[in-house]
């Protein structure tokens, strides 16, 4: 056999035995392994590798390290032993954080036994989830099989949506917020000052002019302001929170349509985007909540997958209009399909594991699992009071607002998500009374340590929760 190649400028004859096979192996040395001398000292704290430390833990430092198997280990089988071993503790390590998550809104009650059959495939969702497109292994019955059902919850019809499963909650947010900036490119972004990061994180990666509108105590988005800052002269693309991150807190679309109806936005001139990760599911079986429905002049919704439905990987549902969609998309003919995601390559993974979620639980279902964590939040909440400890509920929310507590290691025990002098705790299906009473109750044995001597006093969190819900001891 003999290959072509270029010598100099000119074709020459290579032969197959002149192609050395072992020229490949060993050409480069390994990479260096990174040692304890690699951390390196700054004036603010520590720098690995030239990468600052600045919250949470290093994880380099108990990281697991990767290294090449031995000669004779296809004989032996020691390497797959090792990790064996590791992957046993390691599960042991899952257990222990499961039982103790209470910060995070993942719904971590969930048995998807049925689909370890599948673990064997690489299923990937290239391209439009309505057109099918070269590429075989793929799960787009699944996949639009879950957007007709969001599509159901959120009142639009099949012909008038356009969808996909985003791989997270922040994939959704970005598209609906550049499916709006294509229909209107010169529109001003506005979103409350407790919308998620991503959403700011859209703004910079779009070069969209955004506008930060205050809040209510609530942290629902206070309409008189966003009245206030409205430009009237550049139409406007607004982020409405269905649940904030920090305090649940449900913006009232309604509010936010008719105010920009009064300062004389036509629809056309406005663009809706609902973040609803967490309650955009939970919302419609809440009697007293503001219903989500393209019946209204919204534009898109987006919620996350792997946080109220319980799916085990990071995924999301984003649905817009079908009218807006083709101002996006473009035609791949590599992949003989059309594409208007963010994402190229889709776990095809996920719109399975939600098929068969939204199959067994059904309308019903999830309506029983809301009731049980309102029911449960609202616990928490009055046992907080009744410990003194100061505590906020939003009446829409299942996230529960208290005082930070004094000690880190608790947080990081109970997997608490902090901002400033509080915290909160999301009861998500998998929250038990049971695990409740046993955070309470060592909260409560802990605190009376943290301020037995009478040189602390507990936090006044009144500007954050209100004075009504502080228990501080100008409060109480």
């Amino acid at each position: 056999m003999e290959f072509a190649a270029h010598v100099n400028g000119k074709k020459a004859g290579i032969l197959a035995e002149d192609f050395d096979l072992s020229a490949v192996v060993d050409v480069e040395p390994l990479p260096p392994v990174v040692t304890a001398d690699d951390v390196v000292g700054s004036k603010d704290g520590k720098k690995q590798n030239g990468r600052e430390i600045v919250l949470g833990r290093n994880v380099h430092t108990e990281c697991l390290e990767v290294t090449e198997p031995d000669a004779n280990d296809d004989f032996t089988g020691d390497k797959e032993a090792y990790m064996a071993s590791v992957l046993a503790r390691y599960r042991k390590t899952l257990i222990e954080r499961t039982r103790h998550h209470l910060g995070y809104p993942y719904n971590l009650d969930f048995d998807y036994g049925a689909l370890a059959q599948l673990q064997h495939f690489s299923i990937n969702n290239l391209g439009d989830p309505f057109i099918e497109s070269n590429y075989g292994v793929h799960s787009r019955q699944f996949e639009v099989g879950v957007l007709d059902w969001f599509a159901r919850l959120w009142e639009i019809e099949k012909n008038d949506y356009w969808g996909y499963i985003t791989n997270c909650g922040t994939e959704g947010n970005l598209h609906g917020i550049l499916v709006g900036r294509e229909v209107l490119p010169d529109g001003i972004l506005y979103a409350s000052r407790e919308s998620h990061y991503s959403v700011f994180k859209a703004a910079r990666m779009y070069r969209m002019e955004c506008v930060k509108i205050d809040c209510l105590m609530s942290g629902e988005i206070d309409c008189a302001d966003f009245k206030a800052k409205l430009n009237q002269d550049k139409p406007a693309i607004i982020n409405v929170n269905i649940g904030t991150t920090v305090k649940g807190a449900v913006d009232d679309l309604d509010l936010v349509i008719q105010t920009l109806e009064e300062s004389g936005f036509t629809h056309d001139r406005f663009y809706i985007h609902c973040d609803g990760a967490l309650f955009g599911l939970m919302m419609p079986f809440v009697k007293r909540a503001p219903k989500v429905t393209f019946k209204k002049p919204i534009g898109s919704v987006s919620v996350s997958g792997h946080k109220f439905v319980g799916c085990p990987m990071p995924c999301g549902v984003q649905i817009t209009r079908m009218e807006h969609i083709n101002a996006l998309s473009r035609n791949v003919e590599y992949l003989a399909s059309r594409d208007a995601t963010i994402m190229g390559s889709r776990n095809g993974h996920a719109p399975i594991f939600l098929w068969y979620t939204l199959n067994r639980k059904g309308y019903i279902g999830f309506q029983k699992e809301v009731q049980k964590c309102l029911r449960n939040a609202h616990y928490l909440k009055d046992r907080l009071r009744d410990a003194g400890i100061s505590a906020m509920l939003n009446e829409l929310s299942s996230t529960v607002v208290f005082e930070r507590p004094q000690d880190e290691e608790f947080v990081r025990r109970w997997q608490l998500a902090c901002q400033g002098n509080i915290a909160h705790v999301i009861v998500m299906p998998n929250v038990t009374i049971e695990k409740l009473d046993d955070f309470l109750n060592e909260l409560i044995e802990k605190r009376s340590t943290w301020y037995q001597d009478g040189q602390f006093q507990p936090p006044c969190i009144a500007a954050d929760v209100g004075n009504e819900n502080c228990g501080c001891a100008l409060h109480k």
